[in-house]
């Protein structure tokens, strides 16, 4: 019994990270990638309006288990927790349009109203 709470007590804990904003600011796209895929990166983020933008190399820390990224590129769209997720196709490009993301930022910014 006690070796089962403490197992969901740690999963629970290691959890915590997985979908949490990493940014500082409300609505927040971040771009998770890594160094030999950077061709593949996309390149309209800084297009992007009422935003923070991100870029986050995978291969440097914890950020691939954290966020839960399996392909690379990925971009997620944050409101203080997960939004949307676009995720490259297999060829790992991204098939997400800059006009797609910035919808699904505008949406948030609407639905305060």
């Amino acid at each position: 019994m006690g070796k089962t709470i403490l197992l969901v007590l740690t999963a629970l804990i290691s959890s915590v990270a997985f979908g949490q904003n990493p940014c500082n600011s409300e609505i927040c796209v971040v771009q998770f990638n890594a160094s030999w895929n950077g061709s593949n990166g996309v390149d309209y983020l800084d297009e992007l309006t009422d935003c923070t933008i991100m870029n986050v190399n995978i291969e440097d820390g914890t950020w691939q288990k954290d966020f839960g990224i399996v392909v690379v590129p990925t971009i997620i769209v944050f409101n203080g927790k997960e939004v949307e997720r676009f995720q490259a196709n297999i060829m790992m490009q991204m098939e997400a349009t800059r006009k797609e993301v910035q919808n699904i930022i505008d949406e948030i910014i609407y639905s305060d109203f």
